[in-house]
């Protein structure tokens, strides 16, 4: 129990993060660092930044009042502390990619209107599912769904956009660098802490492999829409083609999975994406004793 009051500890997290990783950073990025001119130029381009950051918006306030609202669910005093941690990290990541929206030219006083227009409908049904069970005070089921499936999936989600943004929009991209060190954090008080709680009220396993098979669905189906849309950067690919062919760019490289991105299609980076989220649910759901379900193909 030392190790875990330990690492969960509000001393930890201000030296492993505040203090650690996000020191010297504005709002997530380097000072002065700004969104690139191709894309706040390129009316095409500036729609899908914004659609692709509502979604990242949306998904981290389900991740703020998840977070908060299993603090006084919490069996223990290192789970509350903990918890209390992540809801921090959480407000900051709702903060840093609203920031973005601004960024990109969104009005504060058009923000509400914004993301209802963009947030995916399935994407809203994966958070329903969850808030749902925090709603109840269902601790176990709570915390597999946000430490578990909504932060190992964000977690997956940030790394390929920071592997396909690092060369194209640093800002972007070392936004996302501290997000994905708090991910993996949130990732590893879910594997630790579900673990001995799983054992504990092992007739909590049905309900709960229920509902990350329904999440798992509802985030394919999300997955699907955002690579389907995708498509209206085809043009946009003709063009960074005919100007590669006409040696005014280089090749653009973005390595994830061992795949370059720049070089899928949107149906080819859709299967990635998704393969390797599914692959790493089912290895973390075995570690804490629950077995992986299959969700339906959307």
């Amino acid at each position: 129990m030392g190790d875990f009051l330990n690492a969960y500890s509000i001393q930890h997290w201000l030296e492993s993060c505040p203090q650690g990783y996000l020191e010297g950073t504005e709002d997530g990025h380097l000072a002065g660092e700004k969104e690139p001119e191709l894309v706040l130029g390129d009316p095409l381009l500036r729609e899908q930044a914004i659609s692709l950051t509502v979604q990242l918006v949306a998904g981290e306030r389900c991740a703020l009042s998840a977070s908060s609202g299993l603090i006084n669910a919490a069996p223990d005093e290192p789970s509350k502390l903990f918890l209390a941690t992540q809801t921090l990290d959480e407000a900051r990541h709702v903060e840093i990619f609203t920031q973005r929206l601004y960024d990109l030219g969104v009005k504060k006083n058009e923000l509400e209107d914004t993301i209802a227009r963009y947030a995916n409908p399935n994407l809203v049904k994966f958070a329903e599912i969850l808030l749902e069970k925090v709603d109840k005070g269902d601790f176990v089921a709570g915390v597999v769904g946000q430490n578990i499936v909504l932060e190992g999936m964000a977690f997956s989600v940030f790394e390929m956009l920071y592997a396909a943004m690092e060369n194209a929009n640093p800002k972007f991209a070392h936004t996302l660098t501290g997000t994905i060190a708090d991910e993996r954090r949130h990732v590893g008080f879910g594997e630790n802490r579900i673990g001995s709680l799983i054992e504990e009220f092992p007739e909590k396993k049905p309900e709960v492999e229920k509902m990350q098979k329904e999440m798992s669905y509802y985030m394919l189906a999300t997955f699907a829409d955002r690579f389907r849309d995708n498509a209206l950067l085809e043009e946009r690919r003709r063009t960074t083609e005919l100007a590669v062919a006409a040696g005014q760019t280089e090749e653009p490289q973005a390595q994830w999975q061992g795949k370059n991105l720049a070089a899928l299609e949107p149906d080819e980076m859709e299967a990635l994406l998704s393969d390797t989220v599914l692959k790493e649910f089912k290895i973390r759901l075995e570690r804490i004793g629950l077995e992986y379900q299959t969700p339906q193909t959307p």
